[in-house]
């Protein structure tokens, strides 16, 4: 069963403001889909859970869950950590190497990802390994993480968030990262995940060298 999903509290770095009564409502609700259908697809796979059985499963009707996912392979992917990645790289300090905020960045995200999420996390990964719709999902949802990470760098270089050296920086770094979780992954999920991560960074801050 996957762990209950939250969002990171206001006492960690790149903490966010509290939501108002509104925006907790909506979010409840997306835990408790995301949440119904990690039970449904640990019971009974990922292909055999239907969008039917997800409302069911979290009190709500099938258009609620699609006027929250797009897609069964959203529901899987999606979750609550862009706005904190975001405030999080914008609160390092402007004369830091932009790799260090990022690879910190990541590694802050990720530490608390695990320490609260751990299971969800694991599952996600088997699914990025076994279902090719998750695999390739994850390359369209990895775009709109990388405009709000480019955002961040533009601000903070003075360059246009569409600048190529800044997409090519971000591309780099989510590429690796993408490429690290499905190596993880495929190995049984054996290993240091943040180590992994530490050691594909290093690579990109040493040239690429092999």
């Amino acid at each position: 069963m996957a762990a209950t999903p939250r969002t990171p509290s206001l006492t960690e770095p790149g903490a966010q403001p509290p939501l108002g009564l509104r925006e907790r409502k909506k979010l409840r609700t997306r835990v408790a889909i995301r949440q119904a259908t990690y039970r449904l697809i640990a019971e009974q796979g990922y292909d055999a859970t239907t969008i039917e059985q997800i409302a069911q499963a979290a009190e709500v009707s099938p258009s609620t869950v699609f006027r929250y996912f797009a897609t069964k392979e959203d529901i899987v992917l999606t979750d609550e950590y862009d706005p904190v990645m975001e405030a999080s790289l914008r609160s390092r300090p402007a004369d830091e190497a932009p790799l260090l905020s990022v690879r910190l960045m990541m590694i802050e995200s990720l530490t608390s990802f695990m320490e609260t999420e751990n299971e969800e996390l694991r599952q996600r990964t088997r699914l990025m390994v076994e279902v090719p719709a998750i695999r390739a999902r994850m390359t369209e949802t990895m775009s709109d993480t990388a405009k709000i990470l480019a955002q961040v760098l533009a601000d903070r270089t003075g360059r246009s968030a569409d600048d190529l050296k800044i997409r090519i920086f971000i591309a780099a770094v989510l590429g690796a990262l993408r490429e690290v979780t499905l190596y993880w992954g495929e190995h049984d999920q054996e290993g240091d995940l943040i180590a992994m991560i530490n050691d594909a960074l290093d690579t990109l801050e040493g040239g690429l060298l092999l």
